[in-house]
């Protein structure tokens, strides 16, 4: 298992995340890209914890995934399985267990400040923190996909699953997007990775 962490999460957080995954008794699964989740964890009827994460992800993005996840494991373990699961008990327990890999040995010196604030209140996915997930896509293999707020005002995109959306306005933080099938307003992440439609 060690060895074969080296792929996927930096070099220098190879140990202490094998420890983890050693002393939670972790059985940790790489999977091929899911659309809606980079992770999740859950306890097997024979009592093994599983973690899947994507295989796709770059090694910075895995690290934190694979760290949020066995937060849930230990959080469940110490409050009990009532907690909410991304309650306080979680992001407290995220944060505790996040926090000796926010160093420069392990993150490039651009992402520190911004895994720093994160950290502050960590949220459900790190997705919805737009500076740092925007950073964080830096690192990510090159793609042909736009980002909400780069379609013009107007514009058609498409998502994974087919759908096709109108670009709207932008409310506080998100953007307003029309689906055009059904007429319905779906409100999107600025940072949400779409399909550009480009006019002919």
């Amino acid at each position: 298992m060690q060895e074969i962490l080296t792929k996927y999460i930096p070099q220098a957080a190879v140990v202490p995340s094998f420890e983890l995954i050693k002393a939670h008794n972790v059985y940790l699964k790489i999977v091929n890209e899911r659309v809606t989740r980079h992770g999740d964890y859950r306890k097997m009827p024979n009592g093994q914890h599983q973690i899947t994460v994507n295989a796709n992800l770059n090694n910075y993005r895995f690290l934190i995934t694979l760290i949020h996840e066995i937060a849930h494991l230990v959080a469940f373990n110490k409050y009990g399985s009532t907690i909410k699961p991304h309650g306080i008990e979680w992001k407290h327990t995220f944060q505790m267990l996040m926090l000796p890999f926010i160093r420069p040995e392990v993150f490039p010196n651009n992402l520190l400040p911004l895994l720093a604030i994160h950290f502050k209140n960590p949220r459900a996915s790190s997705d919805t923190d737009a500076k740092l997930s925007l950073a964080l896509k830096q690192y990510d293999a090159p793609n042909d996909k736009n980002y909400i707020f780069e379609i013009p005002y107007g514009a058609l995109f498409r998502l994974y699953n087919g759908k096709i959306f109108k670009r709207g306005n932008k409310r506080v933080k998100r953007y307003e997007c029309l689906e055009v099938t059904t007429g319905r307003t779906y409100l999107f992440n600025p940072n949400a990775e779409v399909e550009f439609l480009k006019k002919n």
